[in-house]
């Protein structure tokens, strides 16, 4: 293992605070390092793996694609991008999908096709975007020039201009920061990286109120909220309002890179060939993944299962921070979930990492609890065991 590391180190760039630990394989709830411990999964790599790993007919199906065709380019049609284009609008209430690489080159995207759409209305180019604060939407340039946590954005400023940051479930914040010449506001419905908050009803109806009222067009980020993760096929469902515009990833493909963005028929039509383009999105590698993922959710009762262990996992979360004086907030919604801490979570991450659960921070203070959507109780109560014995070491 320390070899492994030791290597990693000397070749790769070190963007990453990485766990010394280097995984070999998975099977459902559990991964394996090379030296063969268990660890319960309580990440999924990061909202990625919602079907568990090693899932037979997902394998079987990319498996199968191997064989038959990767890649084409866009200059073709394939059958998977259709397939896999098809359910996700209809899952969606979307018409038009554009696959891309992964949840960010979403993002950029959605903020190509919303300027293009008020630069063809309005004829005047620099549409303004509003984003909420403490947002996290991606690192490229686009994507990082709209994430509204400052530290990820000031050593690589200027980035592209005409963004304003409102404050979350604050309807005021955001009639605030609209003027003339403002084409849309994007929010995730659950901030995730931004420490777990999820929009109130009253807020999320009222923006998208607000937005018809004045022609803007309404963004969500699903990336991390949706494919069935708060217990409805995406985030917004659940409040009952439908975006101009959506962004996925994560586990759309369930470990294979790709994302998308979605829109309506009219949004959707300001694209004109040359608009945008991706030489690997949607390709028929991918896009199998995507529609055998789709298949799996509809066969599988996965959003039932969401919603009777996101209520189950809610009540143990809630049993704990009762009990210990450090966890001083609980919130969220379905299988994403965060206990805030007085304290610096770091630590407490480490202990469970060494007790064999794996667990990831939404910022400093908040554990994040983004599982395997195949969720049991009996992987609840365990992960509830082990973290039980690491907090009564920290509030010792």
């Amino acid at each position: 293992m320390k070899q492994y590391i030791d290597e990693a180190d000397k070749v790769l760039m070190q963007t990453y605070k990485r766990y010394q630990v280097v995984l070999d394989h998975g099977k459902g709830m559990f991964l394996y390092d090379v030296k063969g411990k268990e660890y319960l999964d309580f990440t999924a790599g990061i909202a990625v793996f919602a079907l568990g790993y090693n899932n037979e007919q997902y394998n079987e199906a990319l498996k199968n694609q191997v064989d038959t065709l990767l890649h084409t380019s866009n200059y073709f049609y394939s059958i998977p991008p259709i397939e896999a284009a098809k359910k996700l609008a209809k899952m969606s209430g979307m018409d038009r999908v554009f696959f891309t690489n992964s949840g960010t080159e979403a993002i950029e995207g959605a903020i190509k096709l919303a300027r293009k759409y008020h630069y063809n209305k309005t004829g005047k180019a620099g549409g303004e975007i509003i984003s909420m604060i403490h947002s996290f939407h991606g690192r490229s340039m686009g994507a990082l020039s709209i994430t509204g946590t400052k530290k990820y954005r000031e050593a690589f400023e200027p980035l592209i201009g005409g963004v304003r940051f409102a404050e979350f479930n604050n309807l005021d914040s955001v009639k605030d920061s609209i003027n003339d010449n403002t084409c849309a506001v994007i929010m995730e419905p659950i901030q995730g990286e931004g420490g777990i908050y999820p929009a109130s009803e009253e807020f999320i109806k009222g923006v998208r109120k607000l937005c018809d009222d004045k022609g803007i067009l309404l963004i969500f980020d699903e990336i991390q909220c949706g494919m069935g993760r708060t217990g409805s096929m995406f985030s917004y469902q659940s409040y009952g309002v439908k975006p101009d515009i959506i962004t996925s990833a994560k586990a759309l493909g369930c470990g294979v890179p790709v994302g998308a963005f979605a829109a309506t028929e009219d949004v959707a039509r300001a694209f004109e060939p040359g608009d945008h383009g991706t030489t690997y999105g949607g390709n028929p590698f991918a896009t199998k993944a995507v529609s055998k993922v789709l298949d799996i959710f509809e066969t599988s009762n996965i959003l039932d299962n969401v919603n009777k262990m996101g209520l189950y996992l809610w009540h143990k979360l809630d049993d704990l921070k009762k009990r210990y004086r450090i966890i001083t907030d609980h919130r969220g919604k379905g299988l994403m979930q965060g206990l805030e801490f007085s304290v610096p979570v770091n630590d407490i991450i480490a202990k469970a990492l060494e007790n064999g659960l794996i667990l990831i921070s939404a910022g400093t203070h908040v554990i994040r609890f983004v599982p395997p959507l195949i969720l049991e109780e009996k992987h609840v109560d365990a992960m509830i065991e082990i973290l039980t014995r690491c907090l009564d070491k920290f509030e010792k």
